[in-house]
């Protein structure tokens, strides 16, 4: 039987697990520095609510990954619009920005003259670039020059400059669409009132779990760890931790952003609207984002609770998306032998979903055969 070792209990570590387990003749080992599996995933409970580390939703435009969740923990679909606040308007608007809300906007001539003059399409080397090529200076103060500011902790856009393909991606910024925001994907979340946390358990049944165990040492090139004071080599090493910390850091420090999440309760059964579950604030406010949790988890009660999130250097979270991380990233990754692989939001060092993990367990499973 050949031997496998997973660092970190987070989606992408129970996801790799599971499809190991599938597969069959896998002798697992999952090491996990918390005391639970899940990560920000798990549920957690405040005031009788239940809710996770930021809204995690299962977001996708693969109906194959959708299925394929589905029959492990039911999902139920959702349909919700994204609303940002514009201070500076006093107003909420649509996110995507919608054509309709242009007409609601103090400045919309200049935002008129300024959308018939860009050339959408255009190359853009970075953020800042790509927002004033696709709507102009206005709707990019409005929308996004502050907010990402925020987000990322910088000053300065222009150092976002490895994302632009993905953003071009998603298509224009200002449409004329059904107002369901990402509207042409999937979004969806488990019925159960402890979310996802029995696919935790079922994914890694078979699997040996050291919960609260920390490596105490890497040797990667020869597929072994220190655990226990004792080292143990696998046939297969599948990591979703950062890549840095699996050679010491030699070529400095991956930098990654984190997150100050704060949960409170209101005194009404609903705070937002009915088709609301994200309210965006993208403006000079310290905190980026409210969301109303009984939304997304069908959660009864007389009472609502509403998460607030403030970017931070607590944690590492968020990859940031600047061409000199992801070159440092790329070269830790290039150091992995055959069999080691980096997979999840932290391990790749990318800003991706829950639905990306499954692929990329998917992916790797599909190597080993």
């Amino acid at each position: 039987m050949k031997s496998a070792l997973i660092i970190g209990g987070g989606f992408a570590g129970c996801a790799a697990a599971h499809q190991l387990a599938l597969q069959g003749g896998w002798e697992v080992t999952l090491v996990e520095s918390a005391p639970f599996l899940g990560a920000g995933v798990r549920t957690k409970w405040y005031g009788g609510h239940p809710y996770t580390f930021g809204p995690r939703h299962f977001l996708t435009r693969d109906e194959r990954l959708f299925e394929f969740l589905n029959r492990y923990v039911p999902l139920r679909r959702l349909k919700h619009v994204f609303l940002t606040y514009i201070e500076r308007d006093g107003q909420f608007y649509n996110f995507p920005i919608h054509v309709d809300d242009i007409e609601r906007m103090p400045d919309r001539d200049q935002i008129k003259q300024e959308l018939a003059e860009v050339k959408p399409g255009q190359s853009a080397t970075n953020l800042e670039e790509y927002w004033l090529g696709s709507v102009g200076p206005t709707l990019y103060d409005k929308f996004a020059k502050h907010y990402n500011h925020k987000m990322w902790l910088i000053d300065d856009n222009r150092l976002l400059d490895d994302a632009v393909p993905a953003w071009t991606s998603k298509g224009a910024l200002v449409y004329e669409g059904p107002r369901e925001g990402f509207h042409d994907a999937i979004s969806a979340y488990p019925h159960a009132p402890n979310g996802y946390d029995d696919y935790f358990e079922l994914a890694t049944h078979q699997a040996q779990v050291l919960l609260s165990t920390m490596i105490e040492q890497y040797d990667i090139p020869n597929k072994r760890v220190k655990l226990s004071g004792q080292w143990r080599e696998f046939d297969v090493i599948i990591s979703t931790v950062s890549p840095d910390t699996l050679f010491e850091r030699c070529f400095g420090e991956l930098k990654f952003i984190g997150l100050d999440f704060h949960p409170f309760v209101l005194p009404m059964e609903q705070c937002f609207p009915d088709d609301v579950f994200f309210l965006y604030y993208s403006g000079r406010e310290k905190f980026k984002r409210l969301v109303e949790y009984k939304k997304f988890t069908g959660h009864k009660a007389p009472t609502t609770l509403i998460g607030i999130e403030f970017p931070s250097m607590n944690g590492r979270h968020y990859a940031v998306p600047m061409s000199s991380e992801r070159s440092k990233a790329d070269r830790y990754i290039g150091l992995m032998p055959q069999n080691v692989f980096s997979i999840g939001r932290a391990g790749s060092y990318r800003y991706i979903d829950i639905d990306d993990c499954i692929a990329q367990a998917m992916e790797v499973a599909e190597k080993l055969k």
